[in-house]
């Protein structure tokens, strides 16, 4: 049996009854009669967490590579497979194993909100983010090893990319039309 939601004689969603059922999904037209809805299911997913690759780089060392005090494939940098879109997230988290690596400096500590809890946590200088092409720079929060790395809010903002929690992927802001851009009103 399948669930329907909606009016009669408009869009409505639909999903199957059964334990392991997918997403939702918007169907047009009426309802279908008994023995057909079956027939009409286009298609049922299941969402799951949003992993990409990213890049990773010391700020401070684009800088001196720029400014030529420091060669440029002396940039600290870390490249993660699997970096975890989190959308409860506000900032960009790495490891404290990956800010040790990147010679990231603590400016302050704050207490931040986690799922464990209320705990202090150091909020370590600026690193240029990139994924799939799009950069961003951001301060980082320093997380226990255990974690995976986090990309927050913050950072997904600024690279002008939305969840597609069905496709299991980020895409550019349909609002931009994909495009990379920042809205600064």
């Amino acid at each position: 049996p399948y669930c329907r939601v909606g009016p009669e004689n408009g869009p409505r969603l639909i999903w199957p009854a059964r334990p392991g059922g997918g997403v939702a999904k918007i169907k047009p037209g009426p309802f279908c009669g008994p023995g057909e809805m079956e027939d009409n299911v286009m298609e049922i997913s299941t969402m799951g967490k949003v992993q990409v690759a990213v890049k990773i780089e010391n700020l401070e060392d684009i800088f001196k590579a720029q400014a030529g005090t420091l060669p440029a494939d002396q940039v600290r940098s870390v490249d993660v497979s699997d970096a975890l879109v989190d959308t409860g997230a506000v900032m960009l988290s790495l490891p404290k194993r990956m800010v040790a690596q990147l010679g990231l400096t603590p400016y302050r500590t704050r207490r931040v909100r986690t799922a464990g809890g209320i705990v202090q946590t150091n909020i370590c200088a600026a690193v240029r983010l990139t994924v799939e092409g799009r950069d961003f720079t951001t301060d980082v929060a320093e997380i226990p090893d255990d974690c995976p790395v986090l990309i927050g809010q913050i950072a997904l903002e600024g690279l002008d990319f939305v969840v597609d929690p069905v496709g299991q992927r980020l895409i550019g802001n349909p609002e931009h039309r994909g495009e990379h851009m920042l809205d600064i009103f």
